[in-house]
């Protein structure tokens, strides 16, 4: 099921010069997948489902994924999606446990 024709993808870690992730906005036609299973050596992905329906399947449990839908995986998870719909969503991948600071520790209040 499925093959690069079916898939559009944007990544924006060249466009906007990121040093600490990688974005990608992501579309996959009604009734197609990602062509591959893949998982990461360091990274952890987090899925934002924008639009539509389809599945994910993580190591050996396939799991329905649908609009406002957010999934963290860690790197050692094998992953691959599947539109039952036309499906929107973003992938932000990241270093796991990279984090050093977040909003509340890093942000600088001006006044």
């Amino acid at each position: 099921m499925g093959d690069f024709a079916s898939i559009q993808r944007a990544d924006l870690k060249e466009q906007l010069g990121f040093t600490s992730c990688e974005i990608s906005i992501n579309t996959l036609e009604a009734n197609s997948s990602v062509p591959f299973v893949h998982h990461h050596k360091e990274n952890e992905e987090v899925y934002l489902i924008l639009d539509g329906e389809g599945k994910i399947k993580l190591d050996n449990e396939l799991i329905n994924i649908k609009k406002g839908d957010v999934l963290r995986l860690a790197p050692s998870v094998k992953r691959q999606i599947f539109a039952t719909s036309k499906l929107n969503y973003i992938c932000i991948q990241a270093k796991e446990n990279s984090l050093q600071n977040y909003t509340f520790t890093d942000g600088v209040v001006e006044e």
